[in-house]
């Protein structure tokens, strides 16, 4: 069995997007938009805003006007009440260790190394202030599977990475990182449906609380064979594992098993915890509900791909997925012009993120017509030669 690892880095305007494969097979994704990151590792030093008791933390102000949450957990010894380690107004350095998401703004701890309080101890700037950004997707990976050959399509990433991890691991290539399988796996992950062998299938739902992952045995449903329903279960477990990995889903996450009453369920917890035991981020399996429905809570540290792209997909996310196409099609006509036609809310969204059109108009060489056409719909968007 070949289980050799690669991560590959496809950097597009506007987002980064990488992949780690063993085998082949996708078992690591993630998707950065690079005017937007998610802030997990950074360091600031921060300005604490407000002080809560019945919450056991304090509130800060981040250098661009976001909030984040200390909880008195997060404190360097020695433990104290929020209300006598600190006081509103002051300085305090800090490290972002969970993004803002559903709804919820970032976390923070003030547990530092010495480097990081060093570092904030140089800056002579009034807080609040940035003072360093965290590890980027591409980086975190490549620093969790350390055999692992990268490569990127991006001369900037790939002088980046580099220097982080050593310049022997890393490669540049002419094109793009993605070839089409990979574009087709990476797209299905947008989806909330997962095909499975015989016809069966997992539905997964996001929702703000929870997320919901049903499996659906498709044909195996009218099948008079009492082992058809085990089979199907068993085979999806695997691919919940896989799934809740890929999509990088956090909090509470509730399994609907297909078919089987409660006590035949429980034959289903050991396969499950073994499948999550090789997630690094060690979800726990809390057991079965009353109705049957398997328990998992699994931590929540980046933001989930359905956070970042949208569920469904947003008029952005439209958007860059046309300008890779864009870039693709002037690459292999030699730099034509090219025009965009979409939704009007495709072009106003590409238009309002900062810097994509210009990272296009430097890829490219020349910049992408955009004609909006209230006729089409997100997901609708052609690339057109603007020429008469």
């Amino acid at each position: 069995m070949n289980d050799q690892a690669e991560i590959r880095v496809s950097a597009t305007p506007g987002e980064v997007r990488v992949a780690g494969l063993r085998g082949g097979v996708l078992e690591v994704a993630a998707v950065e938009r690079t005017g937007r990151p998610d802030g997990v590792g950074d360091l600031h030093l921060a300005r604490v805003s407000a002080l809560s008791a019945a919450m056991s933390g304090a509130f800060l102000t981040l250098q661009d006007g976001t909030t984040a949450f200390l909880p008195e957990g997060e404190m360097p010894p020695p433990r104290r009440p929020i209300a006598q380690a600190l006081q509103e107004g002051q300085a305090l350095p800090v490290r972002l260790i969970r993004a803002a998401q559903g709804g919820k703004g970032p976390r923070a701890t003030a547990r530092l190394s010495a480097a990081e309080l060093a570092l904030a101890a140089t800056t002579t700037d009034a807080a609040p202030l940035l003072v360093r950004r965290g590890d980027d997707a591409a980086t975190r990976l490549a620093r969790d599977w350390p055999n692992a050959s990268i490569v990127t399509d991006n001369a900037r990433l790939a002088a980046a990475l580099g220097a982080r991890i050593g310049k022997g691991r890393v490669s540049l290539v002419l094109g793009t990182a993605f070839d089409t399988e990979l574009e087709a796996a990476i797209e299905d992950l947008h989806s909330p449906g997962v095909e499975l062998k015989g016809g069966a299938r997992l539905v997964i739902q996001p929702t703000s609380a929870l997320t919901a992952i049903d499996v659906d045995t498709g044909p195996a449903a009218g099948s008079r064979d009492p082992m058809a329903h085990k089979r199907v279960n068993s085979m999806a477990i695997l691919e919940i594992a896989r799934q809740v990995r890929l999509r990088n889903l956090g909090g509470a996450i509730l399994v609907d098993f297909a078919g089987l009453s409660v006590r035949q369920r429980e034959a289903l917890v050991a396969p499950m915890a073994a499948a999550l035991l090789v997630d690094p981020l060690k979800p726990r399996l809390l057991g079965l509900t009353g109705l049957g429905l398997m328990e998992i809570v699994r931590p929540r540290i980046h933001p989930p791909l359905h956070e970042i792209v949208g569920f469904p997909p947003t008029p952005l996310t439209w958007g860059l997925a046309a300008l890779r196409q864009a870039l693709r099609e002037s690459a292999a006509s030699q730099g034509a012009a090219l025009a965009l036609r979409a939704a009007p809310e495709v072009i106003t969204a590409l238009r309002l993120e900062a810097g994509v059109l210009d990272a296009y108009r430097e890829a490219a060489g020349r910049p992408l017509i955009l004609d909006p056409d209230p006729r089409l719909r997100p997901g609708q968007e052609e690339i057109v030669d603007p020429s008469p």
